[in-house]
């Protein structure tokens, strides 16, 4: 009984894995599929470079995961979704907590902080109104 189930839980994980095997070559085909077309359509003309092959296409992604992303893995690090998705619950709660005054407080402090962005979108709020 107990060597059926044994043999039972290592054809599920054996079968697991090499669905999670499939599912990543046929995700990194298709990201380099992606990347291939994007560069040969976009990059050839407007800077005037080369068309880039499959493989190349595969490369420049390597490269800007070495460059960019590094190899540390999903949610488990400092920046991973959970810790993001962590800060906006404790910012919504934060928010919501607040009195209407602090709420309007808050936004006028913000509004100050970001200059530019806000005042335009003021501006146009009041060309349109004017």
């Amino acid at each position: 009984m107990a060597n059926k189930k044994i043999h039972t839980m290592k054809k599920f994980w054996i079968k697991k894995g090499l669905m999670f095997f499939t599912f990543f070559i046929a995700m990194a085909l298709l990201v380099g599929l992606v990347v291939m077309g994007l560069w040969n359509a976009i990059l050839p003309a407007v800077l005037g470079i080369k068309a880039i092959t499959f493989v190349q296409a595969l490369g420049i992604l390597l490269l800007s995961k070495i460059l960019f992303g590094g190899f540390k893995g999903g949610g488990n690090g400092r920046h991973g979704w959970g810790m993001k998705m962590q800060q906006w619950k404790m910012a919504r709660e934060k928010m919501g907590n607040m009195t209407p005054e602090e709420r309007e407080k808050f936004k006028a402090e913000w509004k100050t902080r970001c200059g530019g962005r806000w005042k335009m979108a003021e501006r146009k709020a009041n060309d349109v109104a004017g």
